[in-house]
């Protein structure tokens, strides 16, 4: 029979707070690691290495991610505390596994090469840029607008910010492609729930439908 899709609960302010962790832990911190890791090597004499890196990063965190996606569901359905789920098990296991990484990033903390920036960047894109709209009426009809503010900041510093702006034009559609990629995570594993799952004779599990991001997202470096 094709399962029922049970009443969500009220979010409770502990719940909000994990999400709010979850969300400082994949957008401040997460994006640091790789980033970490290519401090790691010397440009230009280890640039193949450093390529290699982050590929092999790449997969092996889609690998990582698509073994966790499917092996998890299985250990929900496990009995435990006189219930027929066990989510303890499903997430005490990888928050076990997890600490466990965490103790061998630590243990070779005195290994790693640790480059401190002599200024800060996020300061200095909005200085420049403010700066450069006080100087807008010294624009001429050549000239970026950005550029008004060579007077305080060096050429150089400002190509970079100008770079900033242009890429940023692409983020502006970000918002859109979140919202749709993030329903593997709500919608699409509701959809599912109202499914009985069975493929070529294999029941995949509602929370299995999000397998198929890092299936293909690991062989993207591979190839």
């Amino acid at each position: 029979p094709i399962p029922r899709v049970p009443c969500l609960p009220r979010l409770s302010p502990y719940h909000l707070l994990v999400i709010f962790m979850i969300a400082l832990g994949t957008g401040g911190i997460k994006p640091c690691v790789v980033s970490f890791g290519a401090d790691q090597f010397k440009v230009p004499e280890q640039a193949k290495q450093m390529a290699t890196y982050f590929a092999m990063f790449y997969a092996s965190i889609n690998f990582g991610s698509m073994i966790s996606t499917i092996a998890t569901p299985y250990l929900r359905r496990v009995g435990c505390m006189g219930e027929d789920s066990c989510f303890s098990l499903a997430f005490g296991l990888p928050a076990v596994l997890m600490f466990i990484a965490i103790f061998f990033f630590w243990f070779g903390r005195n290994s790693y090469k640790r480059q401190t920036p002599d200024k800060n960047i996020v300061t200095l894109f909005f200085k420049a840029s403010w700066h450069a709209l006080k100087r807008r009426r010294f624009k001429t009809n050549s000239q970026h607008w950005l550029d008004v503010a060579v007077d305080r900041f060096d050429q150089e510093t400002l190509d970079d910010i100008k770079a900033v702006y242009r890429v940023g034009v692409l983020f502006l559609l970000y918002p859109m492609y979140w919202a749709l990629y993030d329903q593997q995570g709500s919608r699409w594993t509701i959809q599912a729930m109202k499914m009985n799952g069975f493929t070529f004779g294999w029941q995949i599990l509602p929370d299995q439908m999000q397998v198929a991001n890092p299936m293909y997202s690991a062989l993207i470096p591979l190839l």
